[in-house]
C-alpha cells in the first residue's frame, strides 16, 4: 500500500506553518488534525512538500525510528521556511556518525557534571538580580536576566570570554532565523561564529584549558576522534544552541506563570514543585514556530494515519504532540503537579537534546531565583504592548518589562 492509497481522497495540501505564531497559543487546527487527519500534507515556503504528524505516538515514532533519516534530509531539498539550509552538523547526522560525536559530547552533560555547574549558575543569577534591584523597577527581564544568564552559563562551559558573549547573542540568530535574516546576513553571522570559534580552538592549542572546548581540542589533536571541521562546527552549535532556547524559555515561562496566577501561587507556596513545574512548562509552551528538522523515510513506514512512502519527507510537531489528549489528561490546562509527564519538549530518540539536563538546571535556577527575589513580580506594561519575536523558528519575547 502506498501513502496515496491510504489517505482520504479529499485531503488537501496546506501551507505550513498555519499562520504566524500567536503569543503562546497553539493553533487549534492541530487538535482537529489529531482527531481527524493525523497524517496531513503540507507545503512550506521552500523545498519539498512533506507529511505532518501531530499525535504523540507518531511524533515519537518519527523521532526514534531509524527508518526516518536526518542525514537524508540534509542531502535533499528539504522543506523549510528559509531559502537556504543551515548546516546543523550533529542534527544532520544519523548513526553511527552521530553516535560517535554524541558519545564524545555527552561526557560534558552528565547529571553529575551539570550539578557541578549549579553553584556557579546560582551566583550568576544572584549577581544579575542584584543589578536589577539596584537599578530599580521597571526592568526588561529579557535584557537584564533572560539573555545574559544562559549566555554566561554556556559561555563558562565552553570558555568564551565575557566580553565576547554579547556578539554571540547576535550571531546565534543565524541558527533560528526563518525569515528575519537574509541569506547574506545568515552567511555573514555563520562566518563570524566560525572564525571566532576557530580562533578559540587555536588559542587552546597554544594554552590548554580544562573547559569543554579544551577537552574537544584534546579529542581532536591527541585522540583523532574529531575532524577539524567537526570540532569547530560542534563548538559553534553548542554555544549558539546552548543559550538561544533557554533565553526564550525564561521569558515564555515567566509570562506563562503571570498569566496563571493560581499556578504561580502554588509554586510560591510549594517551591519543591520547581522541577515538575519546569517539565510542565516545557510541555505546555509551543516553543518552536512549526516543526523544524524534517526527516525522510528510507522505506515505507506505517503510522497511525497511514503509510509514509520511502523517499517522502516528514515533519513531526513536538508542540502538538505534547498537547495530545491521548497522552495527556486535560492537555490544554497548565498543571504544575502533572505526573507522569512524557512530553517531547526536549525531543526524543537519538537526537534527544544533548543539553537537556543543563537546560533543566538553568531554568530551575532562573525561575527559583526570580520567584524568591521578587515575590510580587508583575508585568510593567499592558500585555498588548509586549513585543514578540517574528521571523524566527523559536517563539519568544523581544522584551518583558516587569516591576516588583
Amino acid at each position: 500500500m502506498t501513502i496515496s492509497e491510504s489517505r482520504p481522497s479529499q485531503q488537501e495540501t496546506r501551507s505550513y506553518p498555519f499562520g504566524p505564531p500567536d503569543r503562546l497559543e497553539l493553533n487549534p487546527l492541530y487538535a482537529r488534525l489529531q482527531e481527524h487527519e493525523p497524517l496531513s500534507r503540507v507545503h512550506l515556503l521552500y523545498g519539498d512538500d512533506a507529511w505532518l504528524v501531530v499525535r504523540h505516538e507518531d511524533v515519537r515514532a518519527v523521532l526514534a525510528d531509524p527508518r526516518f533519516s536526518r542525514a537524508e534530509a540534509a542531502a535533499r531539498d528539504a522543506p523549510r521556511m528559509s531559502p537556504d539550509q543551515p548546516g546543523l552538523h550533529m542534527l544532520d547526522m544519523d548513526p553511527p556518525e552521530h553516535t560517535r560525536i554524541r558519545r564524545l559530547m555527552a561526557k560534558a552533560f552528565t547529571a553529575r557534571r551539570v550539578e557541578q555547574l549549579r553553584p556557579g549558575a546560582q551566583r550568576t543569577a544572584d549577581e544579575l538580580l542584584d543589578a536589577m534591584v539596584e537599578a530599580g523597577p521597571p526592568a526588561d527581564l529579557i535584557a537584564s536576566f533572560g539573555l545574559p544568564f544562559p549566555l554566561a552559563v554556556t559561555g563558562e562551559l565552553l570558555g568564551v570570554t565575557v566580553a565576547d558573549r554579547n556578539e554571540f547573542g547576535t550571531w546565534s540568530e543565524a541558527f533560528t532565523s526563518a525569515t528575519k535574516l537574509s541569506p547574506e546576513q545568515r552567511s555573514d553571522y555563520f562566518g563570524k561564529m566560525w572564525a571566532y570559534m576557530a580562533d578559540m580552538v587555536e588559542q587552546r592549542r597554544q594554552t590548554p584549558t580544562d573547559d569543554l572546548l579544551g577537552a574537544l581540542v584534546v579529542a581532536r589533536d591527541e585522540q583523532d576522534r574529531l575532524s577539524e571541521q567537526e570540532l569547530v562546527e560542534v563548538s559553534v552549535g553548542l554555544l549558539a544552541a546552548g543559550f538561544e532556547t533557554t533565553t526564550n524559555q525564561i521569558g515564555c515561562f515567566v509570562y506563562l506563570l503571570l498569566h496563571h496566577p493560581d499556578q504561580l501561587a502554588l509554586l510560591r507556596s510549594r517551591p519543591e514543585l520547581l522541577p515538575d513545574a519546569v517539565e510542565e512548562m516545557m510541555r505546555f509552551v509551543p516553543l518552536t514556530a512549526g516543526a523544524p528538522l524534517p526527516r525522510y523515510a528510507t522505506e515505507d513506514v506505517q503510522l497511525s494515519g497511514g503509510v509514509v512512502a520511502a523517499g517522502d519527507a516528514v515533519l513531526a510537531n513536538r508542540s502538538a504532540a505534547s498537547r495530545d489528549p491521548r497522552a495527556f489528561r486535560d492537555p490544554d490546562r497548565l498543571d504544575l503537579t502533572r505526573s507522569p509527564n512524557p512530553h517531547v519538549g526536549f525531543g526524543y530518540g537519538v537526537h534527544h537534546c544533548l543539553g537537556a539536563q543543563l537546560a533543566r538546571m538553568e531554568l530551575q535556577v532562573a525561575l527559583g531565583s526570580l520567584l524568591t527575589r521578587f515575590p510580587e513580580l508583575r508585568l510593567a506594561v499592558d500585555e498588548a504592548k509586549l513585543q514578540w519575536k517574528t521571523g524566527l523558528a523559536l517563539r519568544g519575547l523581544r522584551s518583558l518589562p516587569v516591576a516588583w
